[in-house]
């Protein structure tokens, strides 16, 4: 059965030659030239195994002689994990969606649909124990770290289970065993905790690079160049991601930004603008940049994105643009339908298996929603912990400590 990479390049093979296609293939053509395309162009090492895919779409960089490679590998096992990831976190969201009109969820709720590539491509392209931060949109990069749909939807809901204990809600979601510093409710927060988490990673010396993520309307908070000075000036191993997804809030990156090539805004940081609706070039750029903020220093990555929902479930998303639009990045650029149809078309992944994928994923965020309604709430005791830290065991602080017999000046040891 022939695909509709063969299809086209068929027609185009016809049309060099100057000889009509024959009518089945002409209108296999058609309907490849109607859809948009994968990931680029396909060169099968083995079919049953990997592809080399080469991306259809440049990185830009600033002030960069170098740049990740046009060309990849990615195996059928890498395949299938990044559409279950993808399809996981697209039916999640969804399912948040339904929940909040619900009105099960108590509070904000920002959703990621649209954006799902670049929390996959991040966690492929980095390493274990990589210290991560981002906004309030940070569902999906709980998913990543190793959490459960079902956690997630409990935090969501305020219930017993969630992530953060039900305390947290959408914007507080948390895993320090992951090296996941949470998402923060404060446009732009995260950005010095980021260099922050990269200051450790060089004090401790284990080679961790940190990746703070934050959105292009966060792109002009002061504090953003304040902690990039200081990650520049020691050199920290600090990636700062802008999840570029055109809008902040209802204001467009045009209106809001007087210079929206956001990958050259660090100035004295080189940076680079990466496709974030493809997850094989996100990874890529990922690896690319890890290696050199180990070496060298913070360096300024510019996701380019597209978010589905509004800016919360709050904002319909309709006024400052309109259903067009959204309509046709879903058709044009979609990433979990783009990868799915790259699997499919390689064939290094059967139509079946990715019926079984869409079943199972379908199963376990029902399981979930209906886990999330039952659980309970959390015990009036629980308002009363994680309110602070004890540390009278082994605490040292130097400096003034007016509770030291030697005086303010004193120390505790």
């Amino acid at each position: 059965k022939p695909t509709a990479l063969h299809s086209v390049a068929l027609a185009l093979l016809c049309e060099m030659r100057g000889i009509a296609a024959m009518p089945a293939t002409a209108a296999l053509s058609r309907r490849a030239a109607a859809a948009p395309r994968a990931l680029g162009r396909l060169f099968s090492s083995d079919a049953s195994k990997s592809v080399t895919v080469t991306l259809d779409k440049p990185f830009e960089m600033y002030k960069m002689d170098d740049s990740p490679p046009m060309e990849t590998t990615v195996t059928r096992e890498e395949l299938m994990s990044y559409y279950t990831d993808m399809f996981k976190m697209r039916r999640m969201e969804i399912a948040g969606d339904t929940l909040y009109k619900g009105k099960f969820v108590k509070g904000f709720c920002h959703l990621y649909d649209g954006q799902e590539a670049i929390c996959v491509g991040i966690e492929a392209g980095c390493r274990k124990g990589d210290g991560l931060v981002t906004s309030y949109r940070d569902h999906c990069q709980q998913l990543a770290r190793g959490d459960t749909v079902e956690n997630v939807l409990k935090e969501l809901l305020g219930k017993q289970g969630g992530c953060a204990k039900g305390k947290g809600g959408s914007m507080h979601m948390y895993k320090a065993d992951a090296a996941f510093y949470g998402g923060n409710g404060i446009v732009g927060a995260q950005t010095p905790i980021g260099a922050g988490l990269a200051f450790a990673h060089k004090y401790k010396g284990d080679g961790g690079v940190a990746f703070a993520l934050y959105g292009d309307g966060a792109a002009n908070q002061g504090q953003l160049f304040e902690a990039l000075n200081m990650a520049a000036l020691w050199k920290l191993p600090l990636v700062y991601v802008c999840e570029n997804n055109q809008y902040g809030m209802g204001t467009s990156k045009k209106r809001g930004s007087a210079n929206d090539d956001y990958y050259t805004r660090g100035h004295y940081v080189p940076g680079i603008k990466v496709d974030g609706m493809n997850v094989l070039s996100v990874r890529e750029a990922v690896k690319f940049v890890r290696k050199y903020v180990v070496e060298n220093g913070p360096m300024m990555m510019e996701m380019d994105t597209y978010r589905y929902h509004g800016h919360s479930m709050s904002d319909p998303g309709v006024t400052y643009r309109n259903r067009d639009e959204v309509a046709g990045v879903r058709a044009t650029r979609d990433p979990v339908e783009r990868i799915k149809r790259y699997a499919l078309e390689t064939e290094l992944v059967s139509a079946a298996e990715i019926k079984e994928i869409d079943a199972a994923v379908k199963a376990e965020v029902n399981a979930a929603v209906e886990a999330a309604k039952t659980a309970p709430l959390p015990v009036d005791d629980e308002m009363w912990t994680d309110i602070y830290t004890d540390q009278s065991k082994d605490f040292f602080m130097r400096g003034c400590d007016m509770t030291v017999s030697k005086g303010v000046y004193g120390t505790t040891k």
